[in-house]
């Protein structure tokens, strides 16, 4: 369940059409292989899924991997123009009738959409391949230049990363999938990271990137230390055991709130799909047992933590004496920190502050993607061991509400 390797040797945020070409066809072959080993579990499911608020219909998730790449590319008469073009410029028809009605994320609500009458797998199915021939065959005509590339780009990133979401799902629901989460790893001392002045965000002219990457800007950084690994469950074992869930003067407000309702509900004592924590004894590293995939396994002490929520994090920090990292801490140790032992990649990891635009921020076409989640998210950085490959960066950010923690995120810590 991996994107093909030689695809990975190249940078897809400047890629030209052959790449590109390339690229969206594996995206897709992805997209299909994951469906199809969740495939026999979700039919028995009828294709439906309990309601929550974070957890789309299968098949709604499906269907909108197709119709974005459509709607950005095939019916967007200004697809050349780029960032340039006008989003609200009116569209050519869908290969579907009803497929904004189905997929446009605007017109329904995460909990609205389990009652849209969707189409049946295999008109999904038909669709995906449909539309991903219409975008060969226009992407074959099109200028090498970054704006007449940009949605083609765009498309792959967003198949890319809803690719990750199924994964999120296969783990929420308990279906199988042949994936391993990150292996133990050797604990290093706390990295001390000189101060100094950030080019924090993505230059202009170095192809695609997401809205809220840019526009590049200087921060100044006083010296701080922070850890050269994301936490591990032997360290958050040791939070567990001193009392940390029932702590209150260890949580945020909003977050002990959020506790002592999963408490009542299903008595929330560790992170998500934990089954059973044991407590450290004699210098030992404790035990937890979580859930991976429908299969219940041991983690072992020197893996990182995962599927924390923000909450869960700030309180460990508080417990510890020390803090979330800011964004730019944690873009500046990952740029500058990897030989002396900084590691990244294996979980996504939460930090400090809300999730806010840079200065000067000027939104992209596809509005809604930042500009609604301005204020309210928090961010993580990183990469998770479900994320795909080529799109690994240490200025990507990623955000999402506090509460969540089916997303495949972990954290470190700075000192005070």
């Amino acid at each position: 369940m991996s994107n093909s390797h030689h695809l990975e040797d190249h940078d897809v945020r400047s890629a030209g059409r052959e790449v590109l070409s390339l690229a969206l066809m594996d995206s897709r072959n992805h997209t299909l292989q994951l469906i199809a080993a969740m495939e026999p579990s979700l039919a028995s499911l009828n294709f439906e899924v309990p309601r929550g608020a974070h957890l789309n219909p299968p098949l709604w998730a499906l269907g909108h991997i197709a119709w974005f790449q459509e709607r950005w590319i095939a019916r967007h008469v200004q697809s050349h123009l780029g960032v340039h073009s006008d989003p609200t410029a009116a569209r050519l028809p869908s290969l579907l009738a009803q497929a904004d009605v189905w997929w446009d994320e605007s017109l329904s609500p995460t909990t609205a959409r389990v009652a849209l009458n969707l189409p049946d797998l295999q008109e999904i199915k038909v669709y995906l391949l449909n539309t991903l021939e219409n975008t060969l065959d226009l992407l074959a005509k099109t200028p090498e230049t970054d704006d007449a590339l940009y949605f083609y780009r765009l498309a792959l990133f967003h198949e890319d990363s809803h690719a990750e979401v199924l994964i999120q799902m296969a783990q929420a629901l308990g279906i199988a999938l042949p994936l391993a989460m990150p292996a133990p790893t050797q604990v290093r001392e706390a990295l001390l990271i000189p101060g100094t002045r950030w080019a924090m965000g993505a230059p202009v002219g170095t192809g695609f990137c997401v809205d809220n990457q840019q526009p590049q800007h200087e921060v100044v950084v006083p010296e701080f230390e922070m850890d050269a690994q994301p936490l591990t469950w032997a360290q958050f074992v040791e939070f567990v055991d001193d009392g940390g869930y029932d702590r209150e003067e260890l949580w945020h407000g909003a977050g002990w709130d959020w506790l002592q309702a999963l408490v009542h509900t299903e008595g929330r004592r560790a992170p998500r799909y934990v089954e059973q924590v044991s407590v450290a004894r004699a210098g030992g590293l404790g035990a937890v047992l979580q859930t991976q995939f429908g299969q219940m396994l041991r983690r072992q002490g020197h893996q990182p933590v995962v599927h924390v929520t923000w909450w869960e994090a700030d309180a460990w920090c508080r417990w510890a004496g020390r803090r979330l990292p800011t964004e730019v801490e944690w873009e500046v140790a990952a740029h500058t920190a990897a030989r002396r032992g900084f590691r990244w990649g294996d979980v996504w990891e939460w930090t400090a502050g809300s999730f806010r635009p840079y200065p000067g921020f000027v939104a992209g076409p596809d509005r809604a993607y930042s500009e609604s989640a301005f204020g309210s998210h928090k961010v993580l950085r990183g990469a998770s061991f479900a994320s795909p490959a080529r799109w690994k960066s240490p200025k990507f950010r990623h955000f999402a509400l506090p509460e969540r923690d089916d997303i495949f995120c972990g954290f470190r810590s700075c000192a005070l």
